[in-house]
C-alpha cells in the first residue's frame, strides 16, 4: 500500500495557471499511467484556455462554484459535478463564486506540462 498525505504535497502552478497539488502520480509514487491532483481556483480567477493532445481528464468538483468550457459547450459547475475533457478538446475553468473552487483532476496518461497547449 502507498499512502500519500495531502498536506505533504507541495502546491505548484501549472501551465494553464491553476494551482494544483499532485496527490498521486509517478513523480511521488509507483503509480503508472494516471495521476490524481487537487486543483484550486481562487475567487474571480480562471485557467488559460488549453488542451492536452494525449491526456484525457476528469474533474470532480469538491467545493465552490464556477463555469467550465469544454469544446464549444459552457456549463455551470458546483460541488458534486463531474466533467470529462477528452484528449485534444479545448477547455477552460472559471471561479464565479466567493469561495475557492476546489476540484480533483484525474489524468491519463499522467499530467505533464509538455502535454498542455495554450489555445488563446
Amino acid at each position: 500500500m502507498e499512502l500519500i498525505k495531502r498536506d505533504e504535497c507541495q502546491p505548484f502552478i501549472t501551465k494553464d495557471t491553476s494551482e494544483i497539488r499532485e496527490l498521486m502520480a509517478y513523480r511521488n509514487s509507483s503509480c503508472v499511467g494516471i495521476s490524481l491532483a487537487e486543483a484550486t481556483l481562487y475567487p474571480g480567477k480562471c485557467t488559460e484556455r488549453h488542451h492536452h493532445p494525449k491526456t484525457e481528464e476528469i474533474y470532480y468538483i469538491l467545493s465552490g462554484e464556477g463555469k467550465i468550457l469544454v469544446g464549444e459547450d459552457v456549463s455551470e459547475i458546483r460541488a458534486g459535478d463531474t466533467v470529462l475533457m477528452p484528449p485534444g478538446t479545448p477547455h477552460q475553468t472559471w471561479n464565479t463564486g466567493e469561495d475557492k473552487l476546489v476540484f480533483l483532476c484525474v489524468c491519463t496518461p499522467a499530467y505533464e506540462h509538455e502535454d498542455t497547449v495554450l489555445t488563446d
